[in-house]
């Protein structure tokens, strides 16, 4: 698979939905990971990323606009160890519960749908990054209808070991704007890792389109030594 330019993916869809990102800095130095959603009703973009511990959680911007916080109030981003685990819903939470008794990411995957949004069975995806003594490997899953069909669940597990530095691959839930929104198609997208974090930050959150973005977060996790640094933006300020 050919990569392509990151910014010129996102620029060319309107509306990817919420969308991760995994991959190596261009250095070498980092596994880098970015997080972003998107909203087209009001109760999709009222919405910021706020820090939880060494995660993130959403929040309502202003919680007099909140109307079904069920499927857009969640902790996309949480610890375990050395892995960092990255996913669009409350599945963190399963990911990280599961695999703290010892199940893999593809087990505790098993106990979850899409989510239960019809007509769009909009696909849950998640990621997990492991990073220990010096060395990085990742995943990427997405869970979705069988081409909207709600009453099968199709499953996709994409394993990456020792990532090519400036390498990344994305996945979104949506493969543009839509009614019913399409779901993704197809394995993640190998896509071009350049900059340092403010610069990768930066590029990642221009491209985006500029009614539907809603947050951003990203991290740089130093492979020899497991520090970390976050970036968070927010449209709502």
């Amino acid at each position: 698979m050919k990569s392509v330019s990151l910014n010129e993916y996102l620029r060319s869809n309107s509306y990817p939905g919420r969308g991760i990102l995994i991959g190596r800095s261009e250095d070498g130095n980092s596994a880098v990971t970015a997080y972003f959603i998107m909203g087209r009703s009001v109760n999709s973009r009222n919405r910021i990323f706020v820090t939880e511990g060494e995660g993130i959680r959403t929040e309502a911007f202003d919680p007099s606009k909140m109307v079904d916080p069920s499927l857009i109030i969640y902790r996309p981003v949480r610890v375990l160890g050395n892995k960092t685990i990255v996913t669009n819903g409350d599945q963190t939470d399963t990911i990280y519960d599961l695999m703290d008794r010892q199940l893999t990411f593809e087990q505790a995957l098993r106990t979850r749908e899409f989510e239960p949004d019809a007509p769009n069975y909009t696909p849950r995806i998640s990621g997990i990054m492991h990073v220990e003594d010096g060395k990085f490997n990742f995943a990427l899953s997405i869970l979705k209808s069988n081409d909207g069909d709600g009453s099968t669940c199709n499953r996709f597990t994409f394993a990456y070991n020792a990532p090519a530095a400036g390498e990344g691959r994305i996945i979104h839930t949506y493969m543009g704007d839509g009614e019913p929104l399409p779901s993704f198609e197809g394995e993640p997208v190998k896509t071009v890792v350049s900059g340092d974090i403010d610069e990768f930050t930066k590029n990642v959150w221009e491209s985006l389109n500029e009614d539907n973005k809603v947050s951003l977060f990203v991290r740089y996790i130093d492979i020899k030594t497991g520090k970390y640094e976050t970036r968070i933006v927010n449209k709502n300020k």
